[in-house]
């Protein structure tokens, strides 16, 4: 068992760093850009099976709403300054782009799905990636595992009873990427 929780709360560079990133992504295209065109060619949606193949990476720095970008950078912070602390800054970099690009790919099976329904989903949001290290987490720390799944849970489908649109399916999936690699690489 690993041990997660110290007394330093301080915010790690990596950490930071995508939390920065994410809110300045926001602004601008909330208050200087066509924030629905730039949605459409940098979340991930129907146009990457035309060739918009960045959106695997660009989807998890954009966001729907100020309250969707304040939830996901208050996880982000809380369970990032966490694991950062834990596996370094480089490997937690990979892990969060890695898992998050994984988590893309695996939602675009969905998003596909769902076209062929003629539903284009949009999938804007850096929860798949955070669910990469909630289910990292989860795996390393026995004591909390139950507790995040349950979580997980809760904020994939508690949002959709209340009418409101959550990519469940990135939250499962990146759950699992998180869970798997804490498998494989920590035994």
């Amino acid at each position: 068992m690993y041990r997660f929780f110290s007394s330093q709360s301080r915010v790690l560079p990596v950490t930071l760093f995508l939390i920065v990133v994410n809110s300045l992504i926001y602004f601008v295209s909330e208050f200087f850009l066509n924030k629905e065109i730039f949605d459409a060619y940098f979340g991930l949606n129907s146009l990457f099976f035309k060739g918009f193949y960045w959106q695997v990476v660009t989807t998890m720095f954009l966001h729907g709403s100020f309250m969707h970008l304040a939830m996901n950078m208050a996880v982000l912070y809380q369970f990032g300054s966490i694991l950062e602390r834990f596996l370094g800054s480089t490997k937690f970099g990979l892990v969060y782009l890695i898992g998050g690009v994984l988590t893309s790919i695996l939602s675009l099976s969905y998003t596909y799905y769902r076209l062929e329904q003629g539903i284009n989903i949009n999938l804007v949001g850096a929860s798949g990636a955070i669910s990469v290290l909630l289910g990292l987490l989860a795996f390393l720390d026995p004591r909390v595992r139950q507790g995040l799944f349950v979580a997980i849970l809760l904020m994939s489908f508690a949002p959709l009873l209340m009418g409101v649109n959550v990519a469940w399916y990135a939250h499962l999936f990146g759950f699992a990427v998180g869970y798997v690699y804490g498998k494989v690489s920590y035994r």
